[in-house]
């Protein structure tokens, strides 16, 4: 399957601060979601670009619909057959595995901004790809057996895993979801805890040792632009225990960013990505 003709543009919706390895990460999700869909237009806006060395998103946005606008006129000027564009012009994804409604406000505000005729869809998660991809992170780190069915164990395996967000208690509700799918994965209790709330983190590693896990790991429930810089690190020092890596680019995250764009069009989804 490819792209529709005439289709709007992927934009990705970067938060955090722009940086090389921001950029690099958000290049690699929009090429696993172009593999997906061949043909398909993408674009990347920085909710904190600066319009020169990273675009901002409305800037983004308002270029989409400008490129669009062109492509109608040239058709026109050239004595082609072209119907007035309709409907989106860009649909925004936000890079946000779950809810986190200062961002949401302000992606929502930069898609104002650009003045340009788009639609913005929902965070990626919670999805058991999500879960599938922590799981990954996890063994990755040497935190967690890679595979259910393999009877050995990983001696730095831990027996309990605080599931690490950013916004708030909604953030943390929605984690707990994927928590949920995880700990059946794992068979190991998973509880949610926000690293941007004092105290949630530590609260929670007491309740699982409480409850009797004694090696805990840290798993963030991040992709990773959206983590202010070394507040995992502290998090993990504070309660004494290994960290496994962001999300990244793992690629269930392109998937799942094609997916909520395949969504919002009414198109079909990617193999393996329906909730």
């Amino acid at each position: 399957m490819a792209a529709p003709e005439g289709a709007p543009v992927l934009v990705l919706a970067v938060p955090g601060a722009p940086s090389a390895a921001a950029r690099s990460l958000a290049e690699e999700v929009v090429s696993i979601a172009r593999s997906e869909l061949p043909g398909l237009e993408v674009g990347i806006g920085y909710l904190d670009g600066d319009d020169a060395e990273y675009p901002s998103l409305a800037a983004v946005v308002a270029h989409a619909a400008a490129q669009r606008g062109d492509r109608f006129e040239l058709a026109k000027a050239a004595g082609r057959e072209a119907a007035e564009p309709e409907g989106p012009a860009a649909v925004v994804v936000p890079l946000l595995a779950g809810p986190d409604e200062a961002l949401m406000g302000r992606v929502r505000q930069a898609v104002a901004d650009s003045g340009a005729p788009a639609e913005l869809t929902d965070v990626l998660g919670p999805h058991p790809l999500l879960a599938e991809a922590v799981h990954v992170r996890l063994s990755e780190a040497g935190l967690a057996r890679a595979d259910r069915a393999r009877l050995f164990t990983v001696a730095t395996a831990a027996d309990g895993i605080v599931l690490a967000t950013v916004g708030g208690q909604e953030a943390v509700q929605a984690a707990g979801i994927t928590g949920m799918l995880l700990a059946a994965r794992l068979a190991v209790p998973v509880i949610a805890a926000a690293l941007d709330e004092e105290g949630s983190v530590a609260a929670v590693a007491e309740q699982l040792r409480g409850a009797g896990s004694a090696q805990l790991a840290l798993a963030p429930y991040l992709v990773g632009p959206e983590l202010p810089e070394g507040l995992l690190d502290t998090a993990a020092k504070e309660v004494g225990c290994a960290a496994a890596e962001p999300l990244g680019a793992y690629p269930a995250v392109g998937k799942l960013v094609l997916s909520q764009y395949a969504s919002k069009l009414g198109l079909a989804q990617p193999q393996g990505t329906q909730r």
